[in-house]
């Protein structure tokens, strides 16, 4: 099944909004053998909305919008499907009710302009929102199948997981459309796609995309309507055989986190963690602690972004500042080993760099870093060079230093 999708809203066109249904519906839509083959965005404007799904129904017959449900003067979305549709808007009473329902659980009183989200258009199925406000709609009719959901990310997420996926399923064939994503890091998209070689005849029919951001390169593999069983089977293989070339720059697959990899390497060998950060100021510690129960693990950090600090807090000899500067090998190195002591750990990483857009020289430009890791008395380090705005610097210094406690971890 083809189907399209419309999502409404000014604010995503000003930027204000990132889209983020988008991408979520098409995931959870593939599941059951549904593509989404086109995704367009429009104002809360009446014309503009009437084009984009009048169009979405002429192409494919089949199409899903987000927003434009709520109870302000914007959220026209209803009226405007219900009239491609040619059916008169009606006041539904359980809708109503389930309304006065939601206001009360959370001791408010609705005001008039809430009853417009009790209108469902006639002969259209109202899809039971128990996570706000304003129904999911489902109508068929000449033009097609029209789908509307809030535009609010949960509420959207429930009404698809909840109303609208058993439905598609229950129509759906025998084919689905699944991926699987294998993810690396520290190798570059080009020399990884050399690793790969002849990989798109290798796993064929299957397909492969190269994602690549600044924690590393996303390996994803499809499967395009095939059975389930079929579609799993050749997507382990394949994921397998991409294991197998990229080696040891591969962490983990779907959404794992490379921070949770190094927690898990840490806890099963009975380790303590640490880190000392400069020019990251705390990306190191603030992604290991995003992990649920990490505090078993993980102790703490320091963030030594001024030299004083490096010597006060860390123990790194002035004299070892004034020879080789604070992003040296041998600042690093001497960063490590003072967190392991001043945090009392096993092991301890620690960054050290230039994030720009200043401050780089001919020997050490923008973007240069110096990470150290200190284990079991030893302690070693490594220079990087990365690309990019301040910003992406700092987060792929974050990455390279989670990326070298796991191969110390590892090793």
């Amino acid at each position: 099944m083809n189907l399209e999708l419309v999502t409404i809203g000014t604010e995503l066109l000003l930027g204000f909004t990132v889209d983020t249904n988008g991408a979520e519906i098409a995931r959870s839509l593939a599941a059951f053998g549904v593509r989404v083959v086109r995704r367009t965005a429009v104002p809360d404007r009446a014309e503009d909305i009437r084009d984009a799904v009048g169009a979405a129904l002429e192409r494919t017959g089949a199409v899903l919008t987000t927003g434009g449900l709520g109870p302000t003067r914007d959220d026209i979305t209803k009226k405007v499907v219900a009239d491609l549709f040619g059916a008169p808007l009606d006041f539904d009473e359980s809708v109503w009710a389930d309304v006065l329902a939601r206001y009360a659980r959370v001791q408010r009183s609705p005001v008039a302009s809430n009853r417009s989200q009790a209108e469902v258009p006639r002969g259209a199925l109202a899809l039971r929102n128990r996570w706000g406000t304003a129904p999911g709609i489902w109508i068929e009719g000449k033009p097609g199948l029209a789908i509307m959901l809030p535009g609010v990310p949960l509420e959207m997420r429930m009404l698809l997981e909840h109303e609208v996926a058993p439905r598609l399923a229950a129509r759906g064939g025998s084919s689905v459309i699944r991926s699987l994503v294998v993810r690396t890091t520290g190798i570059p998209e080009s020399t990884l796609a050399e690793r790969m070689g002849e990989i798109e005849r290798d796993i064929a029919p299957l397909t492969l995309a190269y994602l690549p951001g600044v924690e590393g390169v996303d390996l994803r593999l499809s499967a395009w309507e095939l059975p389930p069983v079929e579609a799993d089977a050749r997507l382990r293989a394949a994921a397998d055989l991409l294991r197998q070339r990229a080696g040891e720059h591969v962490y983990g697959e779907g959404n794992t986190d490379l921070a949770t990899v190094v927690l898990d390497l840490a806890r099963a060998r009975g380790l303590s963690l640490g880190v000392a950060e400069s020019c990251t100021g705390g990306l190191v510690g603030g992604r290991l602690t995003e992990i649920a129960g990490s505090s078993d693990v993980f102790a703490g950090g320091i963030v030594s972004y001024g030299n004083e600090l490096k010597s006060g807090l860390l123990g790194v000899p002035e004299k070892l500042i004034v020879a080789h500067g604070a992003v040296s090998e041998q600042v690093a190195c001497a960063m490590a080993l003072g967190a392991v002591g001043a945090l009392g750990v096993d092991v301890a990483v620690s960054v050290t760099g230039i994030a720009g857009p200043g401050g780089g020289t001919e020997t050490k430009p923008v973007g240069t870093v110096w990470l150290g890791i200190a284990l079991a008395g030893e302690v070693e380090a490594r220079r990087v060079n990365f690309a990019g705005i301040r910003r992406e610097v700092r987060a792929r210094a974050a990455q390279a230093a989670l990326d070298l406690m796991r191969r110390k971890l590892e090793a």
